[in-house]
């Protein structure tokens, strides 16, 4: 909807556009009237001409006849030709169509002037039927009748006498025929006369009377336009005086201070705000220059060369940027603002300014929060990781502008989750807040401190020699290892691990000191905690921490990439024919980013310490299903070996992964008895209550388990009897040796043995010659794997096609072949 305007600048055409058509409307009308009065004048002019003509006219012929003079009768003739002409005149413009040119000779001949031809046609044109000019011209028209009668009775006596034939009774007889014209011509051009002078005066009555109504119409007009002009501005002061109200409430209501002055810098005008900007009253300012009040300074806090009214005046305060500026007032203090200002115009001229301030005292106090909160912790005040490292990249480029030595440290407190675990987080952030108080009490001035995670915690010692920062760093452990924590009556031990890498003019980079002081600090968690570990480029054991950290990018990569590959190995049975199906193991296997084979002992470690595993494991089960699923849609007549899928501790303790589990058999639709699922014993005992729910778990669907690397940890044959495990593999490393050591081969008996009698089966890893094949044999055993038996193949349809199975070969014993 168009908003009604309420206040307008008036526009000169619509003030004087209805004084304009009345003048000119009057200026026509007098024009009409002057050309109406002059076409009347003319024909009043060519009446009086007219009749004096016809009574000259007379008069001659008269005289004519006595004295038969022609001289007389040529003035006779000049007489006649007026009433001729107004005759000519009038018998044009009565034609169809009328015949001007024949008109205007008329006139001409007439005796009018010529000036007067247009208006006397126009005139008789559009007047013709007038009632007085239409009584004047049958006038006309009668007495122009008797002109004619006269002429006939000037010719014929102009022909006779010029002939010798007239006689005096013809001359009395044409004297009484003038005399009778005479007699019957002159009312008639009274008449005329008469007629035309009435309708003169008509028409100039009615002209008179239009031209007094135009008159008294544009008085009217001007008065009520005059009003109206008055109604309008006392609109356009009302609306000026409530937009005036309006301005002056905003200016009362706004946040920002608003200053006006006149063009000189004094000022007259003051908002509250600017009050309170200021510390001056309205009422005592105005008058007074603009810099009686403040100061204008620049952020640096030094004085601004030009005056402000002069920025203001040069454009250098418009509107189009925030200028952030220092005000300072009378009594020192000072108060951050931005400046908007422009110059006030009035008729094209300058005649003061404007000048805006907005205080910005809390929009950089906000500022400076949201920066602190940007760079440091809510919880503990401390700096952050992103502030931590970028200060710790401002120490490596003062290195490389001078000498110095610093040291970087990382802490981690030890079984903080404990903490959180069993008394909450609340009790977790008053210990986090009781240790930081701690550790910066232990730094020197001028060191940073920073929390870089949960527990972790990172200190930048600057010019610190490696002595002082590691004495820094124990003074930290005993300190943190003192606390005496209490909450809610339970105490707690607190311990930190802490990793320090010196950091001198050697060239590196801010990623590898971060990941030296992270694997510092892991170390001294691996061994046994509570300690300082000191960063040494030569340290081997760090050296396989970063190489197991470089390995995490490369699993993620070759997972994303599928350059994972299964293979499989034959488990075959010793000494007697099982029904069914054969038994395989599935190993995994990893090409390189060259194309290059890796075996699992490469990668496993660090998957297993970086939490990849459970991916890898999920990897193997999805991929051996898809095959095992394909090798059923072909419908072979053979039965289908059996296949055994490593998982480690980490997954069998995961939940979500036996779900998965349960959701890959039935997408695949694969028949449980053909999985086993091998677990190392040692993860099993470390997880055991987890693996005795998972084993129960998949054995209730119809899995099998096989127990891996039994006895390899030494661990005690009691966890046996409580894990529902239904194969045991014995470790290789008791196998491989076993013709020569006889405690080896002690053991392989006791394993199978036990097995036995627990109703487990039994596996030997690392069958490699026929000999040690024979050595199980006769124990006893009832699986054997390795090279021996088969060397690990792709895993295929075909790896799950088994051969008939037959017994394997018995070899004897030759004198001194075996111990």
């Amino acid at each position: 909807m168009k908003q009604k305007r309420t206040l307008g600048t008036p526009r000169l055409l619509g003030i004087v556009w209805p004084f304009i058509a009345v003048v000119l409307f009057q200026a026509l009308l007098g024009g009409v009237s002057l050309y109406t009065l002059s076409a009347v004048r003319g024909y009043v002019a060519g009446e009086s001409l007219w009749s004096k003509s016809q009574k000259d006219a007379i008069y001659y012929l008269n005289l004519y006849a006595d004295s038969r003079d022609e001289s007389i009768f040529g003035k006779y003739q000049q007489a006649m030709a007026v009433p001729e002409g107004g005759h000519e005149l009038r018998v044009a413009l009565d034609s169809e169509p009328p015949d001007r040119e024949a008109a205007r000779r008329g006139i001409i001949k007439g005796g009018n002037h010529p000036d007067d031809v247009p208006s006397l046609i126009w005139l008789y044109l559009n007047f013709r039927h007038f009632s007085y000019l239409e009584i004047a011209i049958d006038r006309w028209i009668e007495g122009d009748a008797y002109l004619v009668q006269l002429d006939e009775v000037a010719r014929e006596m102009h022909e006779r006498i010029i002939h010798n034939q007239a006689t005096d009774a013809d001359m009395a007889r044409w004297k009484a025929r003038i005399f009778a014209i005479n007699e019957g011509v002159t009312p008639a051009a009274k008449a005329f006369s008469d007629a035309l002078g009435e309708g003169s005066r008509v028409i100039l009555r009615w002209l008179l009377f239009t031209n007094l109504a135009t008159a008294l119409g544009l008085i009217a007009l001007a008065l009520l336009r005059t009003h109206k002009l008055l109604a309008q501005r006392h609109a356009f002061a009302d609306a000026l005086q409530l937009e005036k109200e309006r301005a002056q409430i905003t200016l009362q209501s706004i946040g920002d201070g608003v200053i006006t002055t006149d063009v000189e810098g004094a000022i007259a005008y003051m908002n509250p705000a600017a009050e309170a900007l200021t510390h001056w009253k309205a009422a005592q300012a105005v008058g007074l220059p603009l810099a009686a009040l403040f100061n204008l300074l620049d952020e640096n806090a030094q004085a601004d060369g030009f005056s402000l009214i002069e920025h203001i005046l040069s454009g250098q305060l418009s509107g189009s940027s925030e200028h952030a500026m220092l005000i300072q007032r009378l009594d020192g203090s000072t108060v951050s603002v931005t400046l908007v200002g422009s110059p006030i115009h009035t008729a094209g001229k300058v005649s003061g300014t404007v000048l805006v301030l907005h205080d910005m005292t809390q929009e950089r106090q906000y500022i400076a929060n949201l920066s602190w909160q940007a760079t440091h912790d809510a919880l503990t005040g401390l700096a952050n990781r992103r502030e931590f490292e970028f200060r710790l990249e401002q120490a490596l480029l003062n290195l490389t502008r001078q000498p110095g030595r610093h040291a970087l440290m990382f802490l981690d407190l030890d079984q903080f989750k404990l903490v959180n675990d069993t008394c909450g987080h609340a009790a977790g952030d008053e210990l986090l807040r009781h240790i930081c108080a701690l550790l910066q009490s232990g730094l020197r001035e001028g060191d940073t401190l920073a929390r870089l995670g949960g527990d972790e915690f990172g200190i930048l010692l600057e010019n610190c020699s490696p002595e002082s920062s590691e004495r820094i760093a124990e003074i930290l452990r005993q300190t943190v290892q003192n606390l005496h924590f209490v909450w809610k009556g339970r105490p707690f031990v607190t311990t930190v691990s802490i990793g320090v890498v010196h950091v001198a003019q050697n060239p590196t980079t801010l990623e590898s000191l971060l990941r030296a002081a992270d694997m510092a600090c892991y170390m001294a968690k691996e061994k046994g905690r509570n300690r300082v570990q000191l960063y040494h480029v030569d340290d081997s054991e760090l050296s396989l921490r970063f190489g197991e950290m470089a390995w995490v990018q490369r699993l993620h990569m070759a997972l994303e990439e599928n350059r994972f590959c299964l293979y499989a190995q034959e488990i075959a049975t010793l000494g007697h024919v099982e029904t069914g199906g054969g038994h395989v193991e599935i190993l995994l296997r990893l090409h390189d980013e060259a194309g290059r084979m890796i075996l699992p002992n490469s990668f496993i470690p660090a998957a297993e310490r970086y939490g990849l595993m459970t991916s890898l494991d999920r990897w193997v089960v999805e991929n051996v299903f898809k095959i095992i699923a394909q090798c059923i849609a072909q419908q072979h007549e053979a039965p289908m070996a059996m296949c055994a899928i490593n998982l480690s501790g980490i997954t069998i303790g995961d939940d979500d992964f036996l779900i998965f589990l349960r959701q890959q058999f039935v997408i695949h639709r694969i028949p449980p008895e053909m999985i086993c699922f091998e677990i190392t014993e040692t993860s099993a005992i470390s997880n055991l209550a987890s693996a005795i729910k998972f084993i129960n778990e998949l054995k209730g669907l119809g899995c099998y388990f096989s127990l891996d690397d039994f006895c390899a940890g030494m661990s005690s044959f009691a966890y046996l009897k409580h894990l529902p495990v239904d194969f045991l593999k014995i470790d290789g490393s008791f196998v491989r040796d076993m013709l020569d050591d006889p405690i080896n081969r002690a053991m392989v008996e006791v394993i199978n043995h036990i097995g036995h009698v627990m109703g487990k089966r039994t596996i030997a890893e690392f069958v490699e010659t026929p000999q040690i094949e024979q050595a199980l044999l006769e124990i006893g055993v009832d699986y054997a794997q390795g090279y021996n038996i088969e060397r690990p193949q792709l895993f295929t349809t075909d790896s799950l096609l088994c051969r008939p199975s037959r017994p394997r070969p018995l070899l004897f014993k030759a004198p001194g072949t075996f111990r």
